[in-house]
């Protein structure tokens, strides 16, 4: 029920990323519009994800799981019905509910049934490889319903999907709580859901309509000011939503960090990447697919060794060294053009995907396993809160990157492409008006040719942009992995005993608290 469930709840990730370019054309969306068709999935979803998390450590994770299949298989019924982009938003926002309450209740579900935190780790590998699954299968369903019905039909799968699983969910899988009890904390929901809303809409925003605009500069104030009361709302609260004595865990602090920093660069990039396929190479939706799913294809298939790996090799060598291996492909990928060959492309691809599969699965259990199994649904809302932070900000921040350096290059390509100086200035507004999908569809002329080269042009000119700062990223998050990530010291022997070795978790270090090993958990100072 659990790789189901994360299966449905990812399922719109990459279904909808390689569909943009289609999306855009049917309902006429700008690039700034487009940019909150992803994000109205991943916004609710990073906002709400710790409350679900403890809604079901307090009233039964059982629940809070059939309660996100049905708002996935609502969300879907919308998008799926949807006839402007508004009702899009709409759809995507409440299928983001859905998963927000599927990701941290699977994980808290895995962690009831499988105490044993070595047995727990095969578990946790197989629910990773589910989303992976999700990903890579993404893709090619979007390519085959577009192929043959309409784009709209992308989303008819999680419906059924949702609904069964829901009724089988309600004779087959056993409920659990938190053994210690919990309550709601509505400040801090309240502070976390301002903070990353605003924060959100003003990258997009401030993309669209520049930073100084009294609304953009506004809403990154907002989102400072609620992110500290935030902060100030959990150290004082008897019952916090996040407890932050889990950043004492090195490998909860960690692989929190490196879940947003990595996150932001892979999302945002599969995000400009579907629009290279629509926009620059004129791939059709199955073409998309085909590429895409090298990504997300291979990381599902090296999550095999991955994870078998695990209690052989340290978390903090395999996490650093497949961020390496991301960067590296993604610096790559720069040399990419309008007539980059398949198996050009592929062999870069190939690469990301088998960084991504080092990544992913260790950094989930490092994250879990480095706390003890009763916050493990904390902990695991926690993480999947920073992993879903960094993907609503990817499409916000490498989106707005993409048009503003595409927009300020496009004047240039146009000149050299020898389009008359009315025509070009018809085409640069049209492109910050409307977006640079919208350029595509102009009938210019004799000039139509070359305007479009020279919109090609430009996008890969921003296009390089993102990649570089993409694998800026994975390399940052790499060394605050090599620094962090690092073994629990071994304690005292007049603390726990002579000769008594310090605890270790399979997946990393134990929780350190005070400055002594524990595996008691977070201690809260009165």
């Amino acid at each position: 029920m659990a790789c189901l469930g994360v299966f449905v709840a990812y399922l719109p990730v990459t279904t909808v990323s390689v569909s943009l370019p289609a999306l855009q054309r049917v309902l006429g969306a700008s690039t700034s519009q487009l940019s909150w068709v992803s994000d109205a999935f991943v916004l609710p979803m990073a906002a709400l994800i710790l409350t679900t998390g403890v809604w079901g450590d307090v009233h039964g994770r059982k629940r809070v799981f059939q309660a996100g299949m049905a708002f996935c298989a609502l969300g879907a019924a919308v998008s799926l019905t949807a006839d402007s982009v508004q009702s899009l938003w709409v759809g995507q926002a409440a299928s983001g509910l859905g998963a927000a309450a599927l990701l941290p209740t699977t994980l808290a579900l895995i962690s009831h049934a499988v105490p044993d935190h070595r047995e727990r780790g095969r578990f946790i590998g197989l629910w990773a490889m589910s989303m992976l699954a999700s990903l890579a299968m993404g893709p090619l369903i979007a390519g085959l319903l577009q192929q043959h019905v309409a784009v709209r039909w992308i989303f008819l799968l999680p419906i059924p999907v949702s609904l069964v699983v829901l009724v089988v969910a309600a004779f087959l899988l056993p409920d659990s709580r938190a053994p210690h009890g919990r309550r709601l904390d509505w400040p801090g929901q309240i502070s976390a859901a301002v903070t990353v809303t605003a924060v959100v809409y003003g990258v997009i925003e401030g993309g669209a309509d520049g930073f100084g605009t009294p609304s953009v500069v506004a809403a990154l104030v907002i989102g400072a000011v609620s992110a500290v009361a935030f902060v100030l709302v959990e150290r004082r609260s008897d019952s916090p939503m996040l407890d932050l004595a889990l950043f004492r865990s090195p490998a909860f602090a960690a692989t929190s960090l490196v879940a947003m920093i990595s996150f932001l660069g892979l999302i945002g990039f599969f995000f400009v990447l579907s629009l290279y396929f629509g926009l620059v190479q004129h791939l059709s939706t199955w073409e998309a697919g085909l590429r895409m799913v090298l990504v997300s294809g291979t990381s599902l298939v090296a999550g095999v060794p991955v994870g078998r790996l695990m209690h052989r090799v340290s978390p903090r060598v395999m996490i650093t060294t497949g961020l390496v291996v991301m960067a590296g492909s993604l610096l790559s990928l720069t040399g990419v053009d309008a007539a980059t060959s398949y198996g050009s492309l592929a062999w870069r691809l190939v690469l990301l995907g088998l960084g991504i599969g080092a990544v992913l699965t260790p950094m989930t259990a490092s994250a879990v396993s480095s706390v003890p199994h009763h916050l493990a649904g904390m902990a695991a809302a926690g993480n999947n809160a920073f992993r879903q932070l960094g993907g609503a900000l990817g499409p916000a921040v490498l989106g707005t990157l993409l048009t503003t350096r595409a927009l300020d290059a496009l004047p240039g390509r146009l000149t050299d492409a020898g389009v008359p100086t009315e025509t070009g200035g018809h085409v640069l507004a049209v492109a910050r008006e409307q977006g640079l999908g919208a350029v595509a569809g102009l009938d210019l002329g004799p000039a139509t040719r070359p305007a479009l080269s020279a919109l090609s042009g430009s996008f890969l000119d921003g296009l390089q942009l993102c990649l570089v700062v993409s694998a800026s990223l994975a390399l940052l998050a790499a060394l605050a992995c090599a620094v962090l990530l690092r073994p629990a010291a071994p304690a005292a022997p007049g603390r726990r005993g002579a000769g008594a070795p310090a605890p270790r978790t399979a997946a990393g270090p134990v929780l350190v608290t005070a400055g002594s090993a524990s595996t008691q958990g977070p201690q809260r100072t009165p």
